[in-house]
């Protein structure tokens, strides 16, 4: 099953509700800066670039700036929204189903809990079971890159079963919860993420200290 496309809905409905000027779990970004990044990361491909690559990050922090600037009104909020509902160009790569559910699959997952979670008041959301495999699925292809920066083995644990080694090494702690909230915490909204530690007291301690995600 593809399930980019109801994510994309889900992502844009969550923006629309909460509306713009409200905060979210993304360091500096209220919604709109959210929304921005969001419509301009498939738009503009120097903006996409410079969300990985370092020199261009100045190029994407000012798109986003900008466009979020001009969208500080209910109206040019939600025409943004709107845009980014809309979906990508027409001869965007994202327009292949392979190329849109490596690129925006677990995007959209996490910047929609990105909004929910800012509230004080939130609950996990009850997911498809095969909308969730899918979501550990792409957990498990970039584990490894997200555990990079902790000294310790990271082990990610399924409630259901399923375990993923994201990292070796001689004193490790197991990390366990729902896909999604493992999801969380592999990108570094460790906070906001409902898992559990298995481990020894100090390294434990240790993870909760390290720096997580891209």
């Amino acid at each position: 099953m593809h399930f980019v496309d109801p994510s994309r809905e889900v992502l844009a409905e969550t923006l629309l509700a909460a509306g713009p000027g409200s905060p979210t779990l993304c360091a500096g970004w209220n919604t709109e800066e959210l929304a921005a990044h969001l419509y301009l990361r498939e738009h503009r491909p120097a903006v996409a670039l410079g969300i990985a690559v370092k020199p261009l990050a100045r190029v994407s922090a000012n798109a986003i700036r900008k466009l979020a600037g001009k969208s500080r009104t209910p109206g040019a909020y939600a025409a943004l929204v709107k845009s980014f509902q809309a979906g990508p160009p027409r001869f965007s790569p994202m327009q292949l189903k392979s190329v849109d559910r490596a690129a925006n699959l677990i995007e959209y997952f996490i910047h929609t809990e990105d909004v929910r979670r800012a509230s004080s008041r939130w609950a996990p959301r009850a997911l498809n079971q095969a909308y969730s495999d899918a979501l550990w699925d792409e957990l498990v292809k970039r584990a490894a890159i997200l555990y990079r920066g902790v000294d310790l083995g990271i082990i990610l644990v399924r409630p259901d079963g399923p375990r993923h080694v994201a990292k070796r090494a001689p004193v490790s702690v197991a990390i366990v919860g729902e896909p999604g909230e493992l999801l969380m915490h592999a990108h570094g909204r460790t906070g906001h993420a409902l898992v559990t530690y298995e481990g020894q007291p100090d390294a434990v301690a240790l993870l909760e200290s390290a720096e997580i995600g891209l």
